[in-house]
């Protein structure tokens, strides 16, 4: 028999135990949707090769994919959300499912054009979202030896977007040496995590996004959500 444990700041009308038992048996069946970024403007980017192989994978594993130019990116704060750069990314993060994200290292850190995409998105558009619950996958290129550095900041811009990192990545070292003259990249260990990461970013994206809205449903904002009812209540009662 259950004893019911004293939980006197707990407001018992807003707290939802978890369950195992799916709320909405109803799946999609339509193709993951994933947006992929990277963060370099040269001629020959090579985060931007790594994210068109990777691309290839991940329609082969039957997803659809979009890969975002930064090319004319403002920088944050120097214009408003109608420019039509930055219109055309917060539309494709809203309609995202799962992302990619992929950045050379310069300085032992990303670059500003791959964060300056990012510090555009803010956590909310109104009662939109546009990345909080969705799946992501980070990689890098290095122009030396392997690091880890621009992955695991990465990984810290993921979880303050609220989204769900894979545990998997892919950090490319000398990526100058992994692309033939075709901008195609040649069979390596490095090649072969690539798909090792795709193939867990899609398998993680059925799993979570018929139930992202449940995943990342709070008692905070529950609770805040009851207050705010009731004083609009009280409001229209005096």
């Amino acid at each position: 028999m259950s004893t019911e444990i004293p939980l006197p700041n707990i407001d018992q009308a807003q707290l939802d135990t978890p369950s195992f038992e799916n709320k909405d048996n109803k799946k999609s069946t339509h193709p993951p949707r994933i947006l992929m970024l990277y963060g370099s403007l040269r001629q020959r980017s090579f985060s931007r090769l790594v994210i068109q192989e990777a691309a290839r994978l991940l329609e082969t594993f039957g997803a659809e994919v979009r890969i975002f130019n930064p090319d004319g990116l403002p920088q944050p704060d120097t214009t408003d959300f109608d420019h039509p750069k930055v219109r055309e990314l917060l539309e494709l993060m809203v309609w995202s499912e799962g992302q990619v994200w992929c950045s050379p290292e310069r300085h032992g850190s990303m670059t500003s054009i791959f964060k300056s995409q990012i510090d555009w998105v803010p956590l909310s558009i109104g009662a939109v979202r546009p990345t909080q619950g969705k799946t992501l996958a980070v990689m890098q290129v290095c122009g030396g030896s392997q690091s880890f550095n621009v992955v695991n900041q990465l990984r810290v811009l993921g979880r303050w977007m609220r989204m769900v990192t894979i545990p998997n990545q892919s950090s490319v070292a000398k990526a100058f040496l992994e692309f033939d003259d075709d901008d195609r990249m040649k069979p390596s260990a490095y090649y072969n995590r690539i798909v090792d990461v795709m193939e867990e970013l899609v398998k993680f994206t059925l799993l979570v996004r018929d139930q992202k809205d449940y995943l990342v449903d709070r008692y905070s904002e529950r609770v805040e959500s009851a207050e705010q009812l009731s004083q609009r209540v009280n409001q229209r009662s005096i």
